[in-house]
C-alpha cells in the first residue's frame, strides 16, 4: 500500500475505507474528504488508472480484487483509462476548501482531471 499514513484506524478498517473511497472517486469523478485521506486516495487511484491502461485479464483481476464494484472496474477499463492514454501520471487533482466546522480538519475535493 502506498504511503505510511495510518489515518487513526486499524489496518483492516483503513484498507476498507480507502477501497470504498477509490471506488466512489472512480464512479463519480469527485469526492470531498480530508487532505490526508485525499493524498492516500490519490496514490491508490493513480495506481489503478495506470494499471488499467494495459488492458489485460490479469490487470482486470487485480482491479477487481481492490475495487468493490464490478461496473466501476468496467468503467475504469472502458472509459477512464483510454481517456488518459497519452498522459504519464497526474490523473487526479486536490483542491483545498478550508477547515471543517466541527473539528477544524482541513478539507478538500479530490477529482479526476478532465483531459
Amino acid at each position: 500500500m502506498p504511503g505510511s499514513r495510518k489515518l487513526g484506524k486499524a489496518t483492516d478498517c483503513r484498507v476498507a475505507m480507502l477501497r470504498g473511497m477509490v471506488t466512489f472517486l472512480l464512479e463519480n469523478g469527485k469526492i470531498e474528504t480530508t487532505v490526508s485521506r485525499a493524498k492516500e486516495v490519490r496514490a491508490l487511484t493513480e495506481k489503478m488508472i495506470t494499471m488499467a491502461k494495459d488492458n489485460t485479464l490479469a490487470n482486470k483481476r487485480n482491479a477487481m480484487a481492490f475495487i468493490t464494484k464490478e461496473d466501476v472496474v468496467k468503467k475504469l477499463f472502458d472509459e477512464i483509462a483510454p481517456k488518459y492514454a497519452s498522459r504519464n501520471g497526474g490523473y487526479t487533482r486536490i483542491i483545498k476548501t478550508g477547515a471543517r466546522r466541527g473539528d477544524a480538519a482541513e478539507m478538500c475535493f479530490i477529482e479526476l482531471i478532465e483531459d
